[in-house]
């Protein structure tokens, strides 16, 4: 089969194209600062943020994992596994203002979708 110059020419930009759509959180991302700042006015509403897993724990198939976005940093609960320290990934989610575990309170989001590059 041969490929015309012009395909050769247009799959560095097609690839490129797909790349930024499957990037996580890249659009419509809430950054996590607005969040923390503002947590009346996300409290129980369905949320995207994106950026790197700083801290990871996960226990039969649940757990918790930081993300830091480079404007703060929130715990996302989830029940399908936490991703690896370093990974960076898009989340979108419940956020709650107040989640408190055990002795502790602290604003989370709750995932219900992630992608993971």
């Amino acid at each position: 089969m041969r490929v015309s110059r012009h395909s050769r020419q247009m799959a560095p930009c097609i690839l490129l194209a797909a790349a930024l759509l499957i990037l996580p959180g890249c659009k419509g991302a809430t950054s996590i600062k607005s969040l923390l700042d503002e947590p009346g006015r996300y409290d129980g509403k369905e949320v995207r943020i994106a950026g790197a897993v700083t801290h990871s724990i996960g226990v039969l198939g649940t757990g918790a994992y930081q993300i830091d976005d480079g404007t703060g940093k929130i715990i996302v609960i989830t029940k399908t596994g936490a991703p690896r320290e370093g990974a960076r990934v898009g989340v979108e989610g419940t956020f709650r203002s107040a989640f408190t575990f055990q002795t502790e309170t602290a604003a989370v989001v709750v995932e219900t979708d992630r992608r993971t590059r």
